[in-house]
């Protein structure tokens, strides 16, 4: 079953799915453990609470897992919805620090720049199969 789902997700739906499954469960320790200080997004908490936020992570998380499953070049909505909730933190994160408010706030930045937004942009160009086929050799005994 597990080889069967592999080969039917690929390598881009694999990553959509393991991708999608850790932005739902962010949203979800949001809400169920709300996350103790919310220095650096106060962008953000001052139009609303921190927990209202976490559904942007769930929401784009549901997409992007289920982008998963669609087939190769109409899954790129599953990489544009990954990489919203990063980019609105990672903003929310440069702006704390444009203010004075949250001068570390710069590297919480830099962190969610880096190792989300540009590795979902990164995945998001490599194709599905990349490697070429070995070359056929022609059978021992045929005729050469």
């Amino acid at each position: 079953m597990a080889r069967r789902l592999q080969k039917h997700l690929g390598r881009r739906g694999t990553f959509l799915l393991i991708l999608g499954t850790g932005k739902t469960c962010w949203g979800i320790g949001l809400i169920a453990t709300p996350q103790g200080s919310t220095q650096g997004l106060e962008l953000l908490t001052h139009a609303m609470p921190l927990h209202y936020w976490a559904w942007l992570w769930i929401t784009a998380g549901l997409v992007t897992a289920g982008s998963a499953f669609v087939r190769v070049g109409r899954d790129s909505i599953g990489f544009f919805a990954a990489l919203i909730p990063p980019t609105v933190w990672a903003t929310a994160y440069t702006s704390a620090v444009v203010n004075g408010t949250f001068p570390r706030g710069g590297f919480v930045a830099i962190w969610y720049l880096t190792s989300h937004v540009g590795v979902i942009l990164w995945a998001a160009t490599v194709p599905e199969h990349s490697v070429p086929p070995a070359p056929r050799r022609p059978r021992r005994g045929k005729g050469a």
